[in-house]
């Protein structure tokens, strides 16, 4: 019996460059809800974006963000019903080895706010505007006043030389996933894990659950779960390793 869904947003949800999520899907959700079937997005984003991108249906449902390393169940805010947080000497330095590297920006989450030691101005606005996010500028890593939970490499252009100067660094301490083609995302969680929390939480086995991605950091997820699906803009060497496979998550959702 099918009791949850969990589903990847940019490149899943948010493909050709959408920024908006379509109104059908809110109705779906709600749909689904009533027949005892609950909808959950499973994304790197940041719980307030993601509350901003789901506000119609933000109270009604849990979130797993920050690619799994904190998760929110449902209400206005939702409890938090799982937190990993990453080792804080270790988590600085690799926040230094990021703002060594050129043209690199380095964002530091906290359970739902994102820490900025910027080099350019902008770049503030794009986490603000452009992700919705809650951002607070710090002047060293070390002034982030919370535990921290991932540590993200912004590299537009530069994802292959980030990850060469980087993952082999650093994997060993922490997970390493691409998330989209211009981040790379360090936690000790994945969306594995987080969907883990969840359903012991909910009491529901992963038999029961239907997931969606698109890239590599959905894998965790979409390998522990009874009902995978790829979207077809996956990338080949991914679609092999999951069985599911659909244009969009609304066509399947439709069926159920």
């Amino acid at each position: 019996m099918l009791r949850l869904i969990a589903s990847d947003i940019d490149g899943t949800l948010l493909q050709n460059g959408a920024k908006v999520l379509p109104t059908e899907l809110f109705d779906e959700i709600c749909r689904l809800k009533k027949q005892g079937i609950l909808f959950c997005p499973a994304s790197g984003r940041q719980y307030h974006s993601l509350r901003q991108l789901f506000a119609p249906v933000a109270d009604r449902i849990p979130f797993i963000c920050e690619n799994g390393a904190v998760v929110f169940g449902p209400g206005d805010p939702g409890p938090a019903l799982g937190k990993t947080v990453m080792d804080r000497r270790l988590a600085v330095e690799l926040c230094r080895g990021i703002m060594a590297l050129p043209e690199v920006e380095v964002l530091i989450s906290g359970a739902n706010t994102s820490y900025l030691c910027p080099k350019r101005e902008s770049f503030v606005s794009e986490v603000r505007d452009g992700l919705g996010n809650s951002a607070v500028v710090v002047e060293r890593p070390e002034d982030v006043p919370e535990d921290i939970i991932k540590v993200s490499a912004y590299c537009p252009g530069r994802l292959a030389e980030t990850r060469i100067a980087l993952v082999f660094r650093w994997e060993r301490a922490f997970r390493a996933a691409v998330a989209g083609e211009d981040w790379l995302d360090f936690t000790l969680a994945d969306k594995g894990r987080g969907l883990g929390q969840l359903c012991k939480t909910l009491g529901i086995g992963f038999d029961e659950v239907m997931a969606f991605g698109d890239n590599y950091n959905d894998l965790p997820m979409l390998q522990k779960v009874g009902q995978p699906y790829l979207v077809t803009s996956a990338a080949p060497e991914l679609r092999a390793r999951v069985a599911g496979s659909c244009k969009a998550v609304l066509d399947i959702l439709r069926t159920l």
